[in-house]
């Protein structure tokens, strides 16, 4: 990559931060994408400046030979879309070759969603022998932390970056609910259940007791890492160890797993999609209708057992 090339690349993630306030998760993939988009042009004697739609083009159709899936391409094309319009608008080239590329169709599909039973023995199998005083003291506390991890997400429905990131306040917390910033700086109030904080609170007093160091931090999760915190991956990979051991999917298992479970069991029970929007911190409606298939069944049934010409309701004598 050129040092021109860089530095517009550098003033576009730039603007995504102080402009529409994204995360620097959301920051590092653009990073990604476009490095490897510049990367392209550069290795044949091209530059973003002086790009032209047809070399675009040219690189766009080396994805799927790569290997690339259908939405992944979709979203290279989205950020190069991005990047290109930037420069247009910022005034870095006079023209935006990306403005005429049209993208692969996906249709959204529903995540496969693991039942109330699964999620149940899932919670079982993490909070046995927590009271047990026999087990190593790292071993109990490691299994506390990923206990309160499992009630606190299923209860509330974040984001695993929102979750691991949450302060240490957020454990005390008077109300039955807590204030989460996510994506774009959008604060939205999320639920917590008794029995999430009942887990949250067991967990502290255990890290209080056996590590006073570590839970002088202002984490409610704290580790040895670069933030502070549990990273993604560490809960990721003790969810997998944890699912295999409730006899679940474990390649299924995975943090949003959970929060798929949380949206798609509430929209089963009757919950509003709008709210179920809002609980998930979605700016867009569309966002959360992938999870209309829950919807449909539900009004399905609802038709099947209450409509007064459907064949299956018993009809009065």
């Amino acid at each position: 990559m050129t040092p021109k090339a860089a530095r517009q690349l550098d003033a576009f993630l730039d603007m995504l931060a102080a402009e529409r306030g994204a995360a620097r998760n959301t920051q590092d993939a653009y990073r990604r994408d476009l490095s490897d988009y510049i990367a392209h042009l550069c290795a044949n004697g091209g530059d973003p400046g002086a790009a032209t739609t047809e070399e675009i083009r040219a690189y766009l159709a080396a994805l799927t030979p790569r290997g690339m899936s259908a939405a992944t391409v979709a979203r290279r094309i989205s950020a190069i879309r991005q990047f290109h319009k930037f420069l247009y608008v910022d005034r870095h080239r006079g023209d935006d070759p990306a403005a005429a590329l049209e993208g692969p169709r996906l249709r959204r599909s529903a995540p496969g969603v693991f039942s109330t039973a699964e999620i149940d023995r899932l919670l079982a199998v993490a909070g046995e022998g927590l009271d047990d005083d026999s087990r190593p003291v790292r071993e109990r506390l490691q299994a506390a932390r990923l206990y309160a991890l499992l009630e606190t997400l299923y209860a509330t429905g974040l984001r695993v970056s929102e979750l691991v990131s949450l302060p240490k306040s957020a454990a005390f917390a008077r109300d039955p609910f807590i204030v989460i910033r996510g994506k774009g700086g959008r604060e939205r109030l999320a639920p917590l259940t008794d029995r999430a904080r009942r887990a949250l609170l067991a967990y502290r007093k255990l890290l209080e007791t056996c590590a006073p160091e570590r839970a002088a931090s202002g984490c409610l999760f704290p580790a040895d890492s670069d933030s502070g915190h549990l990273t993604r991956q560490a809960f990721a990979r003790d969810l997998k160890t944890l699912a295999g051991a409730a006899g679940l999917r474990a390649a299924d298992m995975h943090p949003h797993a959970l929060r798929h479970a949380f949206a798609s069991h509430l929209l089963q029970n009757g919950a509003d999609l709008r709210v179920v929007q809002e609980l998930l911190g979605h700016a867009d409606i569309s966002t959360t209708q992938i999870y209309t298939h829950v919807l449909d069944e539900r009004m399905r049934a609802m038709v099947r057992d209450l409509h007064p010409l459907s064949e299956e309701v018993e009809k009065p004598r």
